[in-house]
């Protein structure tokens, strides 16, 4: 009977300054793929921080810590999500010091996590967080009258201007979020309404989709359950983030 293979995620080849470092030799960086739902879609980014670090610890991963008075397990994460919001496909990148095949990180994660975070896959990291741009969501909007409603939407995304108010660190602005909507699709299902958006995300703008919902729910007049998924993150090119 053939053996299993397992899968390693390969350590790109070290320069002659990192082979100077022994602490920095030892170390490689892998990216981990999860999906965060459920109940777990209310747990603050800051709760999220601490339930990956004692599950990597409870997992006993060969955890590289950072250098220094306080060192700490080295993790950093792609694009956090917005409070209530789930994620099909989120990333953290940690660092290890030495390699472990991806079946058994994944294995010994899924063990120590909370029913509603599941690792997905384990990779090696090839984009920066930097590069993020977009950000994919499917929005469910229920409704006793899905066809009323989503006219009623799609009517409202012709508005020019769409003025909503967004909440910043200067406070309250002003802004128009026609331009931001000529990637979005509304459809009616027997449920509710089914909004596919892809919205600006990263460091430099990011578009809340609650935002959207709001104002749904303001110039409509109605109050909105609504449930919303981030699906994907890409480039600038939209390429999905890997």
């Amino acid at each position: 009977m053939p053996h299993k293979q397992h899968r390693t995620v390969v350590r790109p080849a070290l320069t002659a300054e990192q082979h100077s470092l022994g602490e920095v030799s030892a170390m490689r960086e892998i990216r981990v793929w999860f999906s965060k739902t459920g109940s777990a879609r209310f747990i603050s980014h800051l709760d999220l921080m601490r339930c990956m670090t004692r599950a990597a610890r409870r997992a006993h991963l060969p955890l590289w810590y950072t250098q220094g008075f306080n060192s700490r397990v080295y993790m950093t994460f792609a694009l956090p999500l917005s409070l209530g919001v789930s994620g099909l496909r989120e990333s953290m990148d940690l660092r290890l010091e030495q390699d472990m095949p991806v079946e058994e990180i994944t294995k010994r994660m899924n063990k120590v996590l909370p029913p509603d975070i599941r690792v997905l896959d384990v990779t090696e990291p090839k984009m920066r967080p930097g590069e993020i741009e977009f950000a994919s969501y499917q929005i469910f909007l229920p409704s006793k009258k899905p066809q009323s409603l989503s006219q009623g939407i799609q009517e409202l995304l012709q508005r020019q201007p769409l003025l909503v108010d967004k909440k910043s660190k200067h406070g309250v602005l002003q802004m128009d979020l026609h331009p931001e909507l000529n990637r979005t699709q509304v459809s009616a299902t027997p449920e509710g309404v089914c909004i596919h958006a892809v919205l600006p995300a990263g460091c430099n703008f990011n578009l809340n989709p609650h935002l959207l919902v709001n104002c749904i729910e303001t110039y409509l007049k109605i109050t909105l359950n609504a449930q919303i998924v981030r699906t994907d993150l890409y480039n600038a090119g939209m390429q999905p983030f890997i």
